[in-house]
């Protein structure tokens, strides 16, 4: 069963007896999925969302799927924490199967945002027996989508909408490796080992330092990509290649920053965080971003910059890890100067003299080492500058320009 907040989009897949499309972009084009047929639910209504609470009660395995962690809590029983809650009592209170929730959600604690969103709304009382039956799990899911809404991109790509008559299509990379949490629930007499039926997610004993890659490493490189692809006017992640000196300026900042950073932070865990097993990383990442059959736009890449430039998220989030290890992040710093301007919408950033308490303001929630924030404001101030000069000298190419300023 799948919960839904858009009517127009539940009706939709019931008047198609429950199917949907999903494009695949695949390397060397695109390829037309049906999935179905599924049951739709609305959280809002009273039927379905008994229905979405049973089927909690009855599920082995659930994931949640929204913009963010904020989404977990919402006004009214239709809250996704309250369903689950509501379900997962049910569940404890009838010895109903064990179950693993998979957050899906991009944030490295996810599942542990969403446990306490949950157990806030079961009684104490019922607090341990409700814990015995459930896990919630972190997900780290390197895939990059999309919907696409243009009437011409979906005809002129030969796109399948989302379901007959419905204005959106839906575009996902062919990519299936997912890595989870380690599922641990203690052993029940009487009671099989629980085993997981998605066959496919691999399970890390200490999935953090993954979380941090994916964040630090992938996250942070498509954004730098997005920002950068905004001052040049380039529309789609899939023309930075033909900038040249972008593909190599990328490719540093994935590899000498991010990477000898979490390789450092990181060493001896696995393979990933070794010099090349980070390197291939990056390249492989690298090729999948600009692939030109996921459509993948500047805008959409780099849109919700604010959050992007929070003091724990992708930029700089990645120039703290870097500076923690040694290592001086000065492309990430025109990343997160290239954000401010896109925050403006101005292809200039703000004033130099204006981005102290522009970016307090960005950082107000956070808890904030003064000298933490003194190094990683000079970095974005000194960005600030280079881009300038960079734009003066009319957008050379930029790896060759930034190794010689």
């Amino acid at each position: 069963m799948l919960a839904e907040v858009v009517p127009g989009v539940v009706q939709a897949i019931r008047d198609a007896g429950g199917r949907f499309h999903v494009n695949v972009a695949h390397a060397d084009g695109l390829e037309r999925c049906e999935i179905g047929p599924i049951e739709m639910a609305v959280p809002a209504v009273d039927a379905d969302r008994s229905r979405l609470v049973e089927a909690v009660a009855q599920a082995e395995e659930l994931s949640t799927a929204v913009p963010g962690v904020a989404s977990y809590r919402s006004p009214g029983p239709g809250s996704i924490h309250r369903i689950l809650a509501e379900g997962l009592r049910r569940k404890a209170a009838t010895g109903g199967p064990r179950a693993v929730i998979y957050a899906a959600e991009n944030h490295n604690h996810a599942a542990e945002i969403l446990a306490a969103a949950v157990l806030e709304e079961v009684p104490a009382a019922e607090r341990t027996a409700v814990r015995a039956r459930v896990r919630f799990l972190n997900t780290v899911i390197g895939k990059m989508s999309g919907v696409v809404t243009d009437a011409d991109a979906i005809r002129d790509r030969n796109m399948a909408t989302m379901a007959p008559g419905y204005p959106r299509a839906f575009l996902v990379e062919a990519f299936n490796r997912i890595l989870i949490s380690q599922i641990r629930f203690d052993e029940m007499p009487g009671e099989p080992a629980f085993q997981r039926g998605i066959r496919v997610f691999e399970e890390k004993p200490d999935l953090l330092p993954f979380e941090e890659a994916k964040l630090y490493g992938h996250n942070a490189t498509h954004a730098l990509a997005a920002y950068l692809g905004f001052l040049l006017g380039v529309p789609t992640i899939a023309e930075l290649p033909q900038v040249p000196g972008v593909l190599p300026f990328l490719r540093a900042a994935f590899i000498e920053e991010s990477g000898a950073a979490l390789v450092k932070k990181h060493a001896g865990l696995d393979p990933l965080f070794t010099p090349a097993g980070y390197a291939a990383y990056a390249d492989d990442l690298l090729a999948r971003m600009v692939n030109p059959n996921l459509l993948d736009t500047v805008a959409r890449v780099g849109r919700d910059p604010a959050r992007k430039l929070a003091w724990d998220d992708r930029l700089v989030g990645t120039m703290r890890v870097a500076l923690a290890a040694g290592v001086s992040p000065e492309r990430y710093a025109m990343g997160a100067a290239a954000a401010l301007a896109f925050m403006a919408e101005s292809r200039t950033p703000p004033a130099a003299n204006a981005l102290p308490a522009l970016l307090d303001r960005l950082w107000a929630d956070a808890e904030v080492a003064p000298d933490e924030r003194e190094a990683v404001g000079a970095l974005i101030v000194t960005a600030v500058h280079r881009l300038a000069r960079w734009a003066k000298a009319g957008y050379p190419p930029l790896e060759r320009f930034w190794t010689t300023v």
